[in-house]
């Protein structure tokens, strides 16, 4: 499996609309098999694919699917400069979407890191990022199945934007 492949592919289903298996092979250089093998997949990994069988069937992406990271709130700032490793607990599901999606970027897993008691299936590790901005939008993408663990300050900020949205819904 090539995560260049499912990012190809699921960038070919958002802008290409209604693909044919045969289409889609074509477009990424493999089988209709493996390309039927990587839409399982990415619909395992949450993304809401599906088909429509028929002489104009072939695979698509649901509209309600959008993945675009918003900036910042105004009134939350995040600290400037270069980052290089955020250190994250996060959910097998959150883990695998950020892998299919390939953002955020550089997954390395923690070795020899301990379960958390009350969250034993999550799993630790870091991810790179070139800012702090960057960093916040990119995990506010992942939603509550995410937890910054260092630096402290993004943590802070990460908490500082739960805050916000929790104030939004209430």
């Amino acid at each position: 499996m090539s995560a260049r492949r499912l990012l190809s592919l699921l960038l070919l289903l958002q802008n290409g609309g209604r693909l044919t298996a045969g289409d889609l092979a074509r477009r990424l250089e493999v089988s209709e098999r493996t390309v039927l093998r990587d839409l399982d997949r990415l619909g395992s990994a949450g993304v809401p694919v599906y088909a429509v069988r028929g002489c104009r069937g072939g695979f698509e992406l649901l509209d309600t699917f959008d993945h675009e990271v918003p900036a910042l709130p105004a009134g939350i700032v995040a600290p400037a400069g270069r980052l290089r490793r955020v250190r994250v607990r996060l959910s097998p599901s959150a883990l695998q979407l950020a892998l299919v999606q390939g953002r955020p970027e550089a997954w390395r897993p923690r070795p020899g890191a301990e379960p958390h008691p009350d969250r034993p299936s999550w799993v630790e590790g870091s991810f790179r990022f070139p800012s702090y901005e960057v960093a916040a939008q990119e995990l506010l993408a992942l939603g509550a199945d995410v937890e910054v663990l260092l630096p402290v300050e993004l943590r802070g900020t990460m908490a500082e934007l739960g805050r916000h949205i929790a104030d939004l819904h209430a």
